[in-house]
């Protein structure tokens, strides 16, 4: 009990002064991880190798494979070319150019994960918004928004789903068949809802949009044939992501593998492939998978979510509304990996008391889109969050707590009511 009290203190204290911003959120979280280590809530040997409990290496090394490649391709020029081709299709309308970037962005997260998707959208947008003369922070945050949402259609797109089709016997088809539906409305419900939501930070340039309209955006591709060898690595590694459930390899390993065949093929230097490394971001998830590893090693999350459910009875809808509302808050603020990876062995104690499979099978999806959109609750909540305040630092324009979290609270509102008005029209009447 005691080390439980200590736990959330800790974990309550460092949110806390990473929402405050008053501290260098890095540094919080590496003195927060250090405390619960020091005090062996969290061993040593847990911190390092604990699947559950400690560091996600998956996570981290996935990053950094997709920061190097991110690295390596931005030497071609390509992020100029995609920029000014955004801008052309929009007209350099404001809020065209969100919605464009919205679907966009939340359709390739459906088939490539939406950390990965970020990582290549966010350096267009910043060179896009550069171009046009205005901050690209409401395009950033809408992207990142957007990215979780699309994730949630597809096995792949998001790393609840993959924690969850493994624990629960899903294919790839499965989620295709259940989840891509609602992901796809509410990635249009979003889209419309952008307009109300961004439009006091909406920037037009006339005589700026005009001298990009003049531009011939294939000048900018610099060094072709090295963009032919990259793209053609790049699909390489999209293809392993999407065939993940048929190759059985890691996304980490293909990341990395990809890196290091990118880095071969380019024969950049170190200091070009390494360039847009987010070490901070790295060290940053290392701290708060170790700050969540305290709570789940002393039982805090599964004491809540095993209140959550035992609240409910035997009523499946109740339980399902209760594992969707649940996980969109639960997932907000211990970030959405690791507690998916700590509820997903009750939801499945839940779902083997189930009358039927079908009624099992809604707990599962109520809990997977409760996980998936939880990850817009705060910007903390889900890797694609951390990667893009990151990202927009190290540009200059550098996205607060609070900035990102109002507008993910309303996001995360917004699409937790459609799914749950969805699970109870598709699996309850």
């Amino acid at each position: 009990m005691t080390a439980a009290i200590v736990a959330c203190a800790v974990f309550g204290v460092a949110f806390f002064l990473i929402a405050t911003e008053r501290f260098n959120r890095v540094a919080i979280v590496l003195v927060a991880a250090g405390l619960l280590a020091a005090l062996r809530i969290v061993p040593g040997e847990h911190i390092f190798f604990s699947e559950h409990a400690g560091i996600d290496w998956n996570v981290i090394f996935l990053l950094l494979g997709m920061m190097i490649i991110v690295s390596v391709v931005k030497l071609t020029g390509v992020f100029e070319f995609l920029a000014i081709w955004v801008v052309k299709r929009s007209g350099g309308r404001p809020y065209r150019m969100l919605v464009l970037l919205i679907l966009s962005t939340g359709i390739v997260s459906a088939f490539l994960d939406n950390v990965t998707t970020v990582m290549l959208v966010a350096p267009v947008t910043i060179l896009m918004c550069a171009r046009l003369g205005f901050s690209p922070v409401p395009y950033l945050i809408a992207e990142v928004l957007a990215s979780n949402i699309g994730g949630a259609a597809t096995l792949i797109g998001d790393p609840p789903n993959i924690i969850i089709g493994s624990r629960a016997n899903l294919s790839f088809n499965d989620f295709l068949i259940h989840m891509a539906p609602i992901a796809m409305l509410t990635l249009a419900v979003f889209a419309l809802a952008a307009w109300p939501m961004f439009r006091r930070t909406f920037e037009f340039h006339p005589e700026r949009v005009d001298e990009i309209m003049a531009l011939d955006e294939r000048s900018f591709i610099t060094r072709p044939d090295l963009l032919r060898r990259c793209l053609l690595v790049l699909g390489l590694v999209i293809a392993a992501f999407a065939l993940h459930s048929v190759l059985h390899i890691e996304p980490a390993v293909v990341a990395m593998l990809g890196a290091g065949v990118m880095v071969l093929v380019s024969r950049t230097t170190a200091s070009e492939y390494l360039a847009e490394v987010e070490w901070p971001t790295l060290v940053f998830f290392m701290g708060l998978f170790v700050m969540v590893g305290g709570l789940v090693e002393t039982g805090v999350i599964e004491a809540l979510g095993r209140w959550a459910v035992e609240t409910v009875g035997d009523g499946y809808l109740g339980a399902a509304t209760t594992l969707l509302f649940g996980s969109a808050v639960g997932g907000a603020f211990f970030d959405n990996i690791p507690y998916t990876a700590t509820m997903a062995p009750i939801v499945e104690s839940i779902v083997a008391q189930a009358p039927d499979p079908a009624t099992g099978q809604a707990l599962w999806w109520a809990f997977a889109l409760g996980a998936d959109f939880s990850g817009n609750g705060t910007a903390v909540a889900a890797s694609a969050n951390i990667v893009v305040l990151g990202i927009a630092a190290r540009h200059g324009t550098p996205i607060s707590f609070w900035q990102f979290t109002r507008y993910g609270i309303v996001t995360t509102l917004l699409t937790t009511a459609v799914a749950w008005v969805y699970v109870w029209l598709r699996y309850f009447t």
